[in-house]
């Protein structure tokens, strides 16, 4: 028989339910529909980027960051993505650029996706 976990975690004396993740900029615990789901993947020119996944549906491994600009920049300044996306190239050459024009871009229209846990 098999069991239905849930999964509860506690942060700053809220409870979490659902699905529970860090981000790898600020490492904080938040639910998972909080927060933005990023992948390893290419240009067009084959050249390895950070890309955001908003529906959480892309194939490969993948690393969750709060969808803000501070939390982008402390992600940049600690080299989480390669660490986060095991990039084997220790980081050269993995641009997160297309993500930072993403979080602009969602911060210039926040209807794009509703990042409120209300929801």
């Amino acid at each position: 028989m098999a069991r239905r976990l849930q999964s509860h975690a506690e942060t700053d004396g809220s409870l979490l339910e659902g699905p529970v993740r860090t981000c790898i900029g600020c490492r904080q615990r938040a639910s998972r529909r909080e927060l933005l789901r990023v992948t390893a993947g290419s240009d067009h020119d084959g050249h390895p980027i950070v890309r955001p996944d908003p529906d959480g549906s892309a194939p490969g491994r993948g690393a969750h960051l709060h969808p803000t600009t501070e939390c982008y920049d402390l992600a940049v300044r600690r080299r989480a993505f390669a660490r986060a996306l095991r990039f084997t190239q220790d980081g050269a050459g993995l641009s997160s650029v297309p993500l930072a024009d993403y979080l602009t871009r969602i911060r210039a229209d926040p209807t794009d996706r509703d990042w409120s846990s209300s929801s």
